[in-house]
């Protein structure tokens, strides 16, 4: 008699799309982004930059819901995408590593103890930027969800906000569009050391996922 083998996934629908969907933005993020970066290099417009940056930011905030969403999950989750299963300063991490390091080919459900740290550098690199990239779209074409509030602190007339645009002098005081550009720059910075910690770290991600699951690691090498 045939035995029909029945397929068990290790993580939810949920948390499967999450990444997927974090796939998605952030390659599409990283590509625009590099357009943008070296704009004047690549001899970009003013309008087209301000189209490029739309765009990241529309992307942008696709990758900020499905972020904030699985943050929810991670705390209402009933199976390993719970924080508690998830990152390494949750109980039992201190004894699991332990365990680990003395048997490092056991098998895991769900993440073993570096890929926990892994997944906690990788969360706070994407915050990181979830914030920051807010801000900046706040600051740079006055978009949500502080848009209003930095056109406003630039306005010479508070009645028209509407007339502020971005790389645009109508309505805008001098002195003060040079104090939102300062208080800019140490997030700019913030926003392009996360975006370099991340290069780094999803390419160690997925080496890892390669290196503790031989058949990928098997199928990978052929």
């Amino acid at each position: 008699m045939n035995k029909t083998k029945v397929l068990t996934y290790v993580w939810p629908r949920s948390i499967r799309l999450f990444h997927w969907i974090n796939v998605i933005t952030i390659s599409l993020l990283i590509v625009i982004g590099l357009i943008i970066f070296n704009s004047k290099t690549l001899g970009v417009t003013v309008d087209a930059k301000i189209l490029l940056k739309t765009i990241h930011i529309s992307i942008g905030y696709i990758f900020a819901i499905n972020l904030i969403i699985r943050l929810v999950i991670g705390f209402i989750g009933t199976s390993n995408e719970k924080w508690s299963r998830t990152l390494p300063f949750m109980k039992g991490y201190k004894k699991e590593l332990t365990e680990f390091r003395r048997s490092p080919k056991q098998a895991y459900t769900g993440h073993n103890p570096l890929g926990k740290l892994m997944v906690l550098a990788l969360l706070i690199a994407m915050i990181i930027q979830m914030a920051t990239g807010l801000i900046l779209a706040g600051t740079d074409i006055y978009y949500p969800p502080l848009g209003q509030h930095f056109a406003k602190s630039i306005a010479v007339n508070e009645t028209q906000l509407d007339a502020i645009k971005p790389y645009s002098k109508v309505n805008v005081d001098d002195e003060r569009y040079k104090q939102l550009r300062e208080f800019r720059s140490p997030i700019i910075t913030t926003h392009l050391y996360a975006f370099y910690a991340l290069l780094v770290l999803i390419p160690l991600h997925i080496l890892g996922v390669l290196v503790s699951d031989e058949k990928s690691l098997g199928w990978f090498l052929q």
